[in-house]
């Protein structure tokens, strides 16, 4: 498998439906970007949550960008199960995000995802940045929607055990569902450490549909 480095980037953008769909899709990539890019730029929107989960949503965005140069994180109150049907206002919200940002890099849901919120969001995405690098995640769920993504970012073990850590610690009202175990996040990473042959054996995966290369 042939690697290759990004170049230096300043401003990156991590889009996620619902509150902690960032941390679960990316979380382990979002903290290696800002290690790998002093001075890196951050914005976060996630566009659904509560008062409860608004709180733990603050919390962790917190924790996951303290390394960041700059960092903005936005929390809106979109009806969860609902995007489909809110579409005309989060595309007015998409608008203002390129309006005041341009970032280099996007992360955001898979196209193909089944829950019907991570597939407006993407395809808001891919609708309103056009110039950018844009990376699809990935999220385990019932819907065994996992399929074949074919970027990789190896993570070192330390920046998993970061990432796990973080979600396990910031969402207490998640705790109780039967999806959301340690294992869960590690056995993701693992499987897609060893589809990529990482050193440490661990990865995140992402969708990627449009990269140029110029050699």
């Amino acid at each position: 498998m042939i690697s290759l480095q990004l170049p230096a980037i300043d401003r990156l953008l991590v889009l996620g439906a619902h509150c902690d769909d960032v941390e679960i899709g990316c979380g382990g990539t979002l903290l290696h970007l800002i290690e790998r890019h002093p001075g890196l730029e951050v914005r976060w929107v996630t566009f659904s949550s509560n008062r409860e989960r608004r709180e733990e949503t603050s919390r962790s965005a917190e924790a996951f960008l303290a390394g960041a140069g700059v960092r903005h994180y936005d929390i809106h109150e979109y009806r969860d199960g609902y995007f489909p049907w809110s579409g005309d206002a989060i595309k007015d919200r998409f608008e203002e995000i390129a309006q005041a940002y341009r970032p280099d890099v996007v992360l955001t849901h898979h196209r193909d995802d089944r829950h019907q919120d991570h597939r407006t969001v993407a395809g808001l995405t891919w609708n309103t940045f056009r110039n950018q690098l844009v990376l699809e995640y990935e999220i385990p769920k019932w819907d065994g929607d996992l399929g074949q993504p074919n970027v990789y970012v190896p993570l070192t073990e330390a920046v998993c055990r970061r990432k796990i850590a973080n979600l396990m610690e910031f969402y207490g009202s998640q705790r109780s569902r039967d999806w959301f175990t340690e294992d869960l996040f590690w056995g993701l990473m693992r499987i897609r450490g060893v589809e990529c042959r990482s050193a440490s054996g661990f990865a995140e995966a992402f969708y990627g549909y449009k990269v140029s290369i110029e050699g």
